[in-house]
């Protein structure tokens, strides 16, 4: 496939068009740990003397969030944030305060989901959990 990124994934096979603003905002992403708005991601681009505009970074940020390239999440004030995170299912701990976010898989919450849907007659049904708190870093 000319001019694409092909990434392989749970979902099958995505394909994305290679630019130098995706490389850019990919290389950025791999370099942080927790998410990050666009907004954020924006102003780190420019400090790193990227000359992309903030139009170009929510697009990219829609496009690879769309083809599951990136995880992307609602923050309490309603902005979208976004990370690179591993391709296993998971939810996610998120610090108010920092940022800092860890990745977490339950079996518990598996099990819930699935009762939920089953007892309210949903099926084919999927997830996404972000639990809001503050870390231990930021509470001492």
């Amino acid at each position: 496939m000319t001019g694409a990124d092909v990434q392989h994934g749970e979902v099958g096979v995505r394909a994305t068009r290679a630019t130098k603003q995706r490389a850019a905002i990919t290389a950025l992403l791999e370099d942080l740990d927790e998410f990050r708005t666009a907004q954020e991601l924006h102003e780190e681009l420019r400090r790193r003397g990227e000359g992309i505009g903030l139009t170009t970074v929510y697009r990219t940020l829609q496009t690879m969030a769309t083809s599951d390239l990136v995880d992307s999440l609602r923050t309490e004030n309603g902005e979208s944030a976004y990370r690179r995170c591993s391709d296993d299912h998971h939810h996610h701990l998120v610090c108010r305060q920092c940022g800092a976010t860890v990745e977490v898989a339950g079996k518990h919450v598996e099990a819930w989901a699935a009762k939920v849907a089953r007892e309210n007659g949903f099926t084919d049904v999927s997830h996404t959990i972000e639990i809001f708190g503050t870390c231990a870093q930021c509470a001492s």
